[in-house]
């Protein structure tokens, strides 16, 4: 039994299920907080004036043809801002990344340098 939960306990290590996990938990929520704000604040406030002139109540019954075009554009803004953020989080681990890679290259370099002396 033992062997199982070092096994186990390997396993989560090595593929870092713990961090995945946080990972999609924190990534469902900012998604639904990101729904909100683009349903609730953004879309009323751009589209009110339009869907005022064209006597809807909703931005998600704004439709043509059948097609719901209040949710597809929601969908795409909603889309557009956490792709964003994804985006700009990336940016800031790769640019601390590469921070970390020059200081670690400049640490280096010193031993090596008081090495040689």
């Amino acid at each position: 039994m033992k062997k199982i939960i070092k096994e186990f306990s390997d396993f989560l290590k090595q593929y870092n299920v713990i961090g995945l996990a946080v990972a999609i938990i924190i990534g469902g929520k900012l998604n639904q907080l990101v729904t909100s704000f683009v349903n609730d604040l953004l879309m009323p406030a751009i589209f009110q004036p339009v869907l005022t002139r064209a006597r809807i109540g909703k931005i998600e019954d704004l439709q043509w043809h059948g097609i719901f075009w209040g949710k597809v554009v929601s969908a795409a803004i909603d889309f557009l801002i956490v792709a964003f953020l994804v985006f700009i989080l990336v940016r800031a681990l790769n640019k601390a990344a590469e921070r970390a890679k020059i200081a670690a290259e400049l640490a280096a370099k010193k031993i090596e340098e008081k090495v040689k002396k």
